[in-house]
């Protein structure tokens, strides 16, 4: 009698579990909803601040002077972490 009815559960288990979860899920997107808060406050494009970042850099307004690049000690010894130095 088990098999049979094990069988016949598990075969109609969508047909009787998919009414329940669309209930459960429908209750719970209502209650989101009228719960939280929806306003998102307006942020500007990262890559519009991030342009405007760039152009108000102050190396980019004077171009005659620039500081040269040149290696200034061992590269190895940059960033080394306190129990090493």
């Amino acid at each position: 009698m088990w098999p049979i009815l094990m069988r016949v559960a598990s075969r109609y288990a969508p047909y009787v579990t998919l009414p329940f979860a669309g209930i459960i899920g429908f209750i719970g997107y209502n209650l989101e909803s009228w719960l939280s808060d929806k306003y998102t406050p307006y942020n500007e494009a990262i890559k519009d601040s991030r342009g405007d970042r760039l152009l108000s850099d102050e190396a980019l307004s004077n171009s005659t002077e620039v500081e040269k690049l040149k290696l200034s000690g061992n590269a190895l010894n940059r960033n080394l972490s306190p129990s090493l130095q």
